[in-house]
């Protein structure tokens, strides 16, 4: 049965062009051809790449924090309550007003003292600024040596700067060694993200997040399974190009140089708006779309890698509206207020909400990551073929 479903699943006419078959990619005569089994070493890598970040944060990613002057706020411990800490748990940790009142009355406790007690248990499950610092050290350092490692493995290729010519003798496309690393790193990441997300910081856009890293890996794993390299390659480096500036922004945000974070965010913003909104509609879908049948007629792979890419397109727009509105404040105040899509720590002296954190931004990304802020965390949270 299974070798049944194996060889169903690879059929030719699911994966490769019409009148094309898996023998004609086969290594021969000293070139190498992409093989969809070579992605399995990416779930060792993944694991190895989760233990590098821990010692990354611990001992790069911390102590940076710490000279750069980021500091945790204090937080006011919450008086044991038994009732009110199974309404937290199981009803909601922003109860309105009226079940307040009840729970107060419960309680022999004032509402504003109830108030209070939210207030500042919720403030416990928050994370702090130095966590949130290594979370972004890690990602900027990851983004930032792939970009520059993708570029100076595109620079002297002709479909970088024509992107037409991805398509030139598809799907006969040998394949580099370099270009396989790269890939490989890639998938790695994104499995490794993927893996570390319960323990990562959640914001506001997590399930777009979660969508985001699912499209991703499944772009870079089809795009290499049909040897779709070149054009993949190019969806890799698009988002790369300014997820590290989005990682950048949040660093400097959490160690409140504020003049370096606003002029880092409006950088990230023009890069993204122009990658995302303008280059990747443009130049990637399509050529995708119309380029890529010029000489075969469409197939399954075809539509397949087309509604990812649209699917990708669709959180581009998502995340892009995060950063309008942070722009707009922007605008209006001369200075960022909070990334829209993180909860803002409370102060202990009013019922109100306020920020604790300076103007902050944020995966990742957007926009990411991520854009994992991806209002300001990638793409891609955090990266993308994709974040």
């Amino acid at each position: 049965m299974w070798s049944s479903l194996h060889e169903w699943f690879w059929q030719d006419r699911f994966w490769l062009p019409p009148n094309i078959s898996w023998a004609e990619l086969e290594d021969r005569d000293g070139l190498v051809y992409a093989h969809p089994r070579d992605m399995l070493a990416a779930l060792p890598l993944a694991l190895a790449l989760v233990a590098v970040r821990f010692v990354f944060e611990r001992f790069i990613g911390l102590p940076l924090s710490q000279w750069l002057g980021v500091r945790d706020r204090a937080r006011k411990p919450v008086k044991p309550n038994a009732v009110l800490e199974k309404h937290f748990l199981t009803e909601g940790w922003k109860p309105k007003e009226p079940q307040m009142a009840l729970l107060a009355a419960r309680c022999g406790l004032t509402l504003r003292q109830t108030q209070h007690w939210f207030r500042r248990r919720r403030n416990q499950d928050r994370p702090c600024l130095t966590k949130k610092f290594c979370e972004a050290s890690w990602r900027f350092v990851f983004y930032l040596c792939s970009f520059l490692g993708g570029f100076s493995v595109l620079y002297h290729e002709s479909w970088l700067w024509t992107p037409a010519m991805c398509w030139d003798s598809y799907p006969n496309q040998p394949l580099k060694l370099a270009m396989y690393w790269w890939y490989l790193l890639e998938l790695s990441f994104y499995v490794s993200l993927l893996i570390t997300l319960p323990f990562d910081i959640k914001r506001k856009d997590f399930k777009e997040q979660v969508a985001h890293h699912f499209v991703t890996i499944t772009l870079i794993t089809f795009s290499y399974s049909s040897n779709l390299l070149r054009i993949g390659s190019l969806v890799l480096l698009l988002h790369d190009s300014s997820d590290y500036l989005l990682e950048a922004c949040k660093m400097f945000n959490y160690t409140h140089f504020r003049r370096v974070c606003d002029t880092l965010f409006i950088v990230f913003s023009l890069v993204f708006f122009y990658t995302r909104l303008v280059l990747f509609p443009t130049q990637i879908l399509y050529t995708t779309y119309y380029e890529s049948v010029a000489n075969s007629g469409p197939f399954f792979g075809y539509y397949f890698f087309n509604t990812l890419l649209t699917m990708l397109q669709l959180l581009h727009v998502f995340w892009s509206c995060l950063i309008l509105r942070m722009i707009y404040s922007f605008a209006k105040k001369g200075q960022m207020e909070k990334d829209v899509r993180s909860d803002v720590e409370e102060s202990d002296s009013s019922d109100g909400e306020a920020a604790q954190e300076h103007p902050r931004l944020k995966n990742g990304a957007a926009p990411t990551d991520g854009p994992r802020s991806r209002a300001t965390g990638r793409l891609a949270n955090g990266h993308m073929l994709a974040t």
